[in-house]
């Protein structure tokens, strides 16, 4: 049987691995100035991005739009 590959480039990625790719690339720094929200500011960690990315969708997608625009640098 022939497998069939989603050509979603968001398939399969975890808001985890994303946010974890993105900050091993930029770092929080830059982040912060790509995406100026608080949680990529103020004390940012991964765990606490991600609770805050989780509840506000709008943040969520400038991640994705983000990861989007550089994946195929990773």
């Amino acid at each position: 049987m022939e497998k069939i590959h989603s050509k979603d480039p968001l398939h399969g990625m975890t808001l985890q691995k994303i946010l974890e790719l993105l900050v091993d690339f930029y770092g929080f720094d830059t982040l912060s100035e790509l995406i100026p929200i608080n949680c990529f500011k103020k004390n940012p960690t991964i765990k606490s991005s991600l609770t805050f990315l989780r509840k506000t969708d709008w943040a969520r997608k400038k991640v994705e739009e983000l990861y989007l625009n550089s994946y195929t640098k990773f």
